[in-house]
C-alpha cells in the first residue's frame, strides 16, 4: 500500500516532466502565460521537466532500495511542503489564486501527506 503511494507521486511527476519537456507551453498556460521565449522554454524543459523526471526517478529507486527509501521519500516530501508553503505566501501577499494554482497546491499537500504516510508505515514499532 505504502510503495503503491510512492509509484503513484513518482508518476504524477514524471507526467509533468514529460509534458514540460514536450510541449513547455502547456504547462505555463494553467498560469496565464500562453508564449514562452526560447529562455522560458528551457527553464520550463529544466525546472519542470529535467527536475520532474529526476524526482520520478528518485522515488522509482525509493521503492526498491531500503537503503535510500526514507531519506529520498522524505526530501520530495518535504519539497512538496515546500511548493505548496510558496503558494500559500503568495496568496497572503498577492490575494487568492486562481483555480490550477488551487488545484496544485491541493495536489501538492495531498503528495506530501500520501509520502509522509509511507514513511510512517514503514517506520519501526
Amino acid at each position: 500500500m505504502a510503495l503503491d503511494l510512492v509509484l503513484l507521486v513518482a508518476a504524477l511527476f514524471a507526467l509533468m516532466g514529460v509534458v514540460a519537456l514536450a510541449r513547455p507551453e502547456s504547462i505555463l498556460a494553467y498560469f496565464g502565460i500562453a508564449t514562452l521565449t526560447r529562455d522560458g522554454r528551457n527553464e520550463v524543459r529544466a525546472v519542470y521537466g529535467g527536475f520532474g523526471l529526476a524526482i520520478a526517478g528518485l522515488l522509482c529507486v525509493a521503492r526498491f532500495s531500503e537503503t535510500i527509501r526514507s531519506g529520498a521519500v522524505l526530501a520530495v516530501a518535504v519539497a512538496l511542503l515546500g511548493m505548496a508553503a510558496g503558494r500559500l505566501i503568495s496568496a497572503l501577499l498577492d490575494g487568492m489564486p486562481g483555480r490550477y494554482p488551487r488545484l496544485f497546491l491541493g495536489v501538492e499537500l495531498a503528495g506530501a501527506a500520501a509520502l509522509l504516510g509511507a514513511l510512517q508505515w514503514w517506520a519501526p514499532a
